[in-house]
């Protein structure tokens, strides 16, 4: 059984091992490179400026990553906004932003599906979600069929899947989520949620939140919003696994997808090379402590 105050341990949740994927090759480019009059290699510079919306699971890691970037290159201003990644995917085809955040590739959520072949997806992190419930559930595992039963309204009391008699409280994402469209495709299958039930909440936070505050509550959010020690909620095992790199390897734990940063065209610049940093071995421990998978570990 998980404690009521739940640790989420690094070394867990990021065991070493290389995970089956592939991600789409990239040029890189750089704004300034070259030699001096000894033939040496010039230190690369960037200035310009930077502007991120959408995930909000990938929000953290991009604001941590523009930090370390501003501070390696004071000639750059970023800033990151959330909003989902439909909103990331969109403002990014209009133009509105530079690179558009999200958990699923830029076709899933393109309004305006002739522009797809503008946009570039871009992995820069891996991430698995967990089935997060309030700590006065007294389960720790759910099957696939008992999760698709909760969100389709089917199941209705924690009683029908061995739990005590309380009433089930579903919080569940809006449809522009990137969250919830790996939900979707990954546990949910077929299977269609019913948003007649339960609450909404915008953002991984505000569902963490909702979650600790809500008896009987269950939703689904990010790990990286779990790290550390967390009151009044716990995440519930998938068919007996834990949301660990190696179980995602072997097929164990569906519920993960990479990160994406998207761009509209060829990344160029202090673009790319904030793309590429975020990639990056030198930046792959920050990665792991905030509850990622650096992509280092994924190719």
């Amino acid at each position: 059984m998980w404690s009521k105050r739940v640790k989420f341990g690094l070394a867990a949740l990021l065991m070493t091992g290389a995970l089956a994927g592939c991600g789409q090759t990239d040029n890189n480019n750089s704004s300034s490179a070259g030699s001096n009059e000894g033939g040496a290699k010039k230190e690369e510079t960037y200035s310009g400026t930077i502007s991120l919306a959408g995930s909000t699971a990938l929000q953290p890691l991009a604001e941590e990553a523009a930090n370390a970037f501003m501070e390696k290159y004071p000639d750059v201003s970023i800033t990151v906004q959330g909003g989902g990644s439909g909103t990331g995917v969109n403002q990014v085809a209009a133009g509105a932003v530079q690179i558009g955040n999200s958990d699923v590739p830029a076709a899933e959520k393109l309004d305006d599906k002739s522009k797809a072949s503008e946009l570039i997806d871009h992995k820069v992190a891996g991430i698995a979600f967990a089935i997060v419930v309030n700590d006065d559930v007294k389960i720790d595992n759910l099957t696939t069929e008992q999760i698709q039963g909760i969100f389709s309204g089917k199941i209705k009391n924690w009683k029908e899947v061995g739990g005590s008699d309380e009433a089930i409280h579903v919080i569940n994402r809006p449809a522009s989520s990137g969250t919830r469209a790996t939900f979707e495709k990954t546990v949910m299958k077929d299977v269609k949620i019913n948003d007649a039930i339960g609450t909404v909440q915008d953002s991984n936070g505000a569902v963490e939140q909702a979650i600790s505050s809500t008896p009987g509550a269950v939703s689904y959010v990010a790990m990286s919003y779990l790290i550390g020690e967390k009151k009044n909620l716990k995440t519930v095992k998938i068919n007996g696994a834990e949301p660990t790199v190696e179980n995602i390897r072997t097929e164990k734990y569906p519920f993960w997808s990479y990160e994406y940063m998207i761009t509209k065209g060829e990344a160029k610049d202090e673009v790319r090379a904030f793309i590429d940093f975020v990639k990056s071995e030198e930046f792959a421990s920050t990665v792991k402590q905030m509850g990622y998978i650096p992509m280092t570990e994924l190719e």
